[in-house]
């Protein structure tokens, strides 16, 4: 499991083997709060910010360091998000596999290397054409638009796409609407786009 999510019964109910924290923001870390019954993965700046977390195995993901772990390599790429909770993403692979899961990011540090090779993005979905970036001192934060995150899949030649995390503008629209908008965005890109829905099931 990357993220634990927000649930009542910790990590949503579900019995993962492992878990892999990214950031402390609560859509991707309170369902830590009250423990994990598996080792929980993540790097130094995230347990930092997880001290209020009971977890008794923790483990430390080194950034840019591949870990593999139950035959899956891992890499964490640190991405620029926000000040308080800083954030890395991950570059999954098994065998021929490889995805690259970073929902929450302005953009990524060395992306040419993060994205070399992948054949799933799974990105940021807050917004989709409008700007959701400000700026702190000198530190960008916020989230990328949908659309420039699938320039950056143009541009790295990753051919698939899948939006997660998911804002007010691709939420509130009705399914057709928003679906055919990220495709059409993808579509002038040459880059296959989905939105992600609970219980979805991908093949690579």
């Amino acid at each position: 499991m990357i993220a634990a999510l927000i649930g009542s019964e910790g990590l949503n109910g579900s019995d993962p083997t492992r878990s892999f924290s990214r950031t402390r923001t609560p859509d991707h870390a309170w369902g830590l709060r009250n423990g994990a019954s598996c080792p929980v993965h993540a790097p130094q700046k995230t347990w930092r910010t997880l001290k209020g977390c009971n977890i008794a195995n923790r483990q430390l993901i080194k950034e840019r360091t591949p870990t593999n772990i139950c035959g899956i390599t891992f890499e964490a790429f640190p991405v620029e998000h926000s000040i308080l909770a800083p954030a890395v993403a991950y570059r999954v692979s098994a065998g021929r596999a490889r995805i690259f899961y970073a929902p929450d990011l302005v953009f990524i540090r060395d992306r040419a290397s993060a994205l070399k090779d992948v054949q799933i993005y799974i990105g940021d979905g807050a917004t989709v054409t409008r700007s959701f970036i400000r700026k702190r001192g000198r530190a960008l934060i916020g989230h990328a638009p949908v659309r420039t995150q699938l320039m950056w899949c143009a541009k790295e030649d990753v051919p698939r796409a899948i939006i997660s995390h998911c804002g007010s503008e691709i939420v509130t629209a009705e399914e057709r609407k928003r679906t055919a908008k990220v495709r059409a965005l993808a579509a002038k890109r040459d880059i296959e786009a989905r939105i992600a829905h609970d219980g979805m099931k991908v093949k690579l």
